[in-house]
């Protein structure tokens, strides 16, 4: 039995990986918010926004986490068509739930079937993502935690899903951000301790390639894209203050003529 290491950097990993969750969630959330108060295409590219951050945030986080995982007696390597699948299915399932709460037409019903596929699809990405792992071993996992992980992922979601529902205020949205990322990050603590790895000992070279070779630039990368990405939506005005906007500027198109 190898013993497991989920923060061989210390704090820096899981305060980081937490972190990434928020700011993932604090911009799913407030597109989300954004997306409920438009229509037509501004709505649908709202809600695409929305699920990039959110799927993005997450995926970001997990491997984060993933930088501080290591296993006594062996090296680990990481599937790289896996690990994208990885990603792509978070940004898929997750943008399927949130689409199902931006056109629902019953409001709880919407919000049940969204918070149950962003939570399923917070767990495949999680899973999948251990998938990827490759090391001088076998894998194996308790089914109660990882059922447990599940409940926890849609719990998240669904929770996550109500705020951007019913919290306009920047303040609420931040708070509620705060509690998914801590709630993202016990789901994927409580999935790595669901795992235990049975050690078969090997001269071989193991396949795919390192975190810091792959893992670790792809999640820079996106890293800076939520960045970036709320950079914008922070600066872009909110469809109330463009209407503000609009009737100050009808007065003194009419004192003009």
């Amino acid at each position: 039995m190898g013993h497991l290491d989920h923060a061989t950097f210390g704090w820096l990993t899981p305060v980081l990986s937490y972190a990434m969750a928020c700011i993932g969630a604090a911009l799913g959330l407030r597109c989300t918010v954004r997306a409920l108060g438009a229509t037509g295409r501004s709505r649908r590219n709202w809600l695409l926004t929305a699920a990039s951050a959110i799927g993005t945030g997450i995926w970001t986080m997990h491997f984060v986490a993933m930088l501080g995982f290591g296993v006594t007696g062996t090296e680990i390597r990481y599937d790289v068509p896996l690990t994208i699948l990885s990603l792509i299915v978070a940004m898929v399932v997750v943008g399927i739930g949130v689409f199902a709460v931006g056109y629902g037409r019953g409001r709880a019903r919407a919000l049940c079937l969204g918070g149950l596929t962003t939570g399923l699809g917070v767990a495949s990405m999680h899973y999948i993502g251990m998938a990827a792992l490759r090391l001088h071993g076998a894998v194996s996992y308790d089914p109660a935690l990882v059922g447990l992980s599940v409940l926890i992922a849609v719990i998240a979601a669904t929770v996550a899903l109500w705020a951007g529902l019913n919290i306009k205020s920047s303040g609420a949205v931040t708070l509620a951000s705060l509690v998914m990322g801590a709630a993202v990050s016990s789901m994927h603590y409580t999935g790595m301790f669901a795992v235990s790895v049975h050690l078969a000992p090997s001269g071989a070279a193991l396949p795919g390639v390192t975190a810091m070779q792959f893992i670790f630039p792809l999640a820079v990368g996106l890293g800076s894209y939520l960045f970036l990405t709320s950079a914008f939506v922070a600066l872009s005005p909110t469809a109330d203050e463009r209407e503000a906007s609009a009737s100050a500027q009808r007065p003194a198109e009419g004192a003009a003529c």
